[in-house]
């Protein structure tokens, strides 16, 4: 069979100039596809998911269909998103570049309507718009369609999913009968083929879901492990893997924010996404993760479906999504413009299930990976750092740093003796990040006090909002303390118990009682060894 190119698709000049400028190299299927049925004039239901150039599949027609010297509107897209909406307004615009007398804009809330009702009285071919806003803007008179040509529903199923039955309705209800009306949706639902039945006139079905799907180069990986351990597991993968551009996706806004809290205490430059930001706020995330100015970027299902980011090395799944699209949308995240990407879902227990369903819907398998160890990272990191160095020593002049080696030298130290503290400032500080997450956790798994152990008692507990391992991080954050001091830790509702090392005993009772939590200032001193909680504690 004969391999379909852009030329095949009867494009103008000025379009297959732009796509070649772009660097598109040949069609996708849902391109091949679409293109010819939308050019004809047919209304179209195209299943295809996000990643899969379904923007080109209907915005290379539309930019063929229009006419340029007429300033009305005459095509409108719909997006379920703010964000979705400004990722099609940009291509469109990049689709158009030799099209001098073609103007798009894109409409939505959260920007002030003054920038937009002056660009619609100035004229537009094609807006792109939020069903909320475009409802805004014709119920004001500032958004005309009379001379709509053509009406795209653009993930018509999320739209459906997020309320706008009703606007995307009355949209129809209010444009010209004679319109094309396209829809994209990632799943046939019922609703979607009620809206088809009812405002669209025989439409031609095209579907290339399960092929996208199963092409996709992306590594999806599952590790199983309890929800408490999720951000040290995650942190420990993107350590070990040396990852610069993830993005975390999470079931709700709450969990957004506490988590891009977590992040950010760690160290990690984070920044969160969702519905709640304003538009100025959504901008900044966007433009500073695209910028590489942050390195983890935490969304909800809603915010992300207008992310659209080159090089995102890998997408973390902390909590399953609610359904088997919502995954699909999330991993196609990464692995975009014939790159690899990488997927890594947490799960524990029963949510095992849930991955087969995801498995069986995408046609593909998910490999279990476990945790990287404390050991591994510290030889990961060792290793880049030696690879640095060496890279570093390559044709450099050292004159000022062999003054201060000197220098050194002259106190009596050897050569060895410099390096290896050289080395330490670089590579130690790491071995204390990691090693209270392994080696509390088998610690606790035993019961008693260990030999050479004393138990302390402190003041605050769960009412005060405190767990064991935020004691663990107080203790051993930026201290002399090492894990393995740190024994069985019972926290209760007003207080809790500590069993440590008699050597770290006084140095973790003067750190503890220069703490101040949740307002209460923290009191911890020795107890006799077989301290427990009073009784109904």
């Amino acid at each position: 069979m004969t391999e379909i190119t852009f030329k095949d698709l009867a494009l103008s000049p000025a379009i297959l100039k732009a796509i070649e400028e772009i660097g598109y190299v040949k069609p996708s299927p849902i391109q091949a596809e679409a293109i010819p049925v939308v050019l004809s004039g047919k209304d179209i239901i195209g299943q295809a998911q996000t990643g899969t150039g379904k923007t080109a599949a209907f915005m290379l027609p539309i930019l063929e269909k229009i006419d340029p010297k007429n300033r009305n509107v005459q095509a409108l897209v719909l997006c379920p998103t703010r964000e979705l909406a400004v990722q099609v307004h940009e291509e469109s615009k990049k689709f158009a570049r030799n099209m001098r007398d073609v103007h798009i804009l894109s409409i939505y809330g959260g920007q002030s309507y003054d920038p937009q009702i002056r660009a619609l009285k100035k004229g537009v071919q094609i807006v792109v718009g939020t069903p909320g806003r475009v409802m805004d803007h014709m119920r004001r008179g500032t958004l005309k369609l009379e001379n709509l040509k053509m009406l795209v529903l653009d993930e018509a199923d999320e739209m459906l999913n997020m309320g706008f039955k009703d606007d995307i309705e009355e949209i129809l209800e209010k444009t010209p009968e004679s319109r094309q009306t396209v829809m994209f949706s990632a799943t046939m639902a019922r609703e979607i083929m009620n809206i088809a039945k009812t405002y669209q006139k025989s439409p031609e079905i095209v579907k290339v879901v399960s092929e996208e799907l199963s092409n996709k180069k992306i590594d999806q990986y599952f590790v199983e492990v309890k929800r408490q351990d999720r951000v040290h597991a995650m942190i420990r993968c993107i350590d070990m893997m040396g990852l610069t551009s993830s993005i975390v996706f999470t079931n709700t806004k709450r969990e957004v924010d506490e988590l891009v809290s977590k992040l950010q205490e760690e160290g990690y430059v984070t920044e969160g996404l969702h519905g709640d930001l304003k538009q100025a706020q959504r901008d900044r995330v966007m433009n500073s993760f695209r910028r590489k100015n942050v390195n983890i970027l935490v969304a909800t299902d809603i915010a992300a479906r207008g992310i659209d980011v080159s090089n995102v090395e890998a997408v973390f799944n902390y909590d399953i999504p609610l359904n088997e699209e919502n995954y699909v949308h999330r991993i196609g995240r990464t692995g975009r413009a014939g790159m690899t990407g990488l997927s890594i879902t947490f799960v524990f227990g029963k949510d095992m299930f849930r991955i087969r369903r995801i498995e069986d819907y995408t046609k593909t398998k998910m490999s279990k990976m476990p945790i990287p160890t404390v050991e591994q990272i510290q030889e990961k990191r060792s290793s880049n750092v030696i690879e640095d160095v060496i890279a570093n020593l390559e044709g450099q002049d050292f004159t000022k740093e062999n003054e201060l080696i000197a220098a050194i030298l002259e106190k009596g130290y050897s050569l060895e003796q410099v390096a290896a503290g050289l080395l330490r400032m670089n590579i130690g500080q790491s071995t204390k990040e990691y090693a209270h997450i392994e080696e509390v956790t088998s610690n606790n798994k035993s019961k008693g006090m260990r030999k050479n152990e004393v138990r302390l008692f402190v003041n605050v507990g769960s009412k005060q909002k405190v767990k064991a391992k935020d004691f663990v991080g107080m203790l051993t954050k930026k201290s002399d303390i090492p894990a393995r001091a740190i024994g069985d830790i019972d926290v209760y509702k007003k207080f809790s118990f500590i069993n440590v090392d008699k050597a770290h005993a006084n140095a973790i009772i003067r750190k503890l009682n220069s703490k101040l939590i949740n307002g209460k200032p923290v009191r911890a001193e020795k107890t006799a060894p077989g301290a427990t909680a009073p009784k109904g504690r």
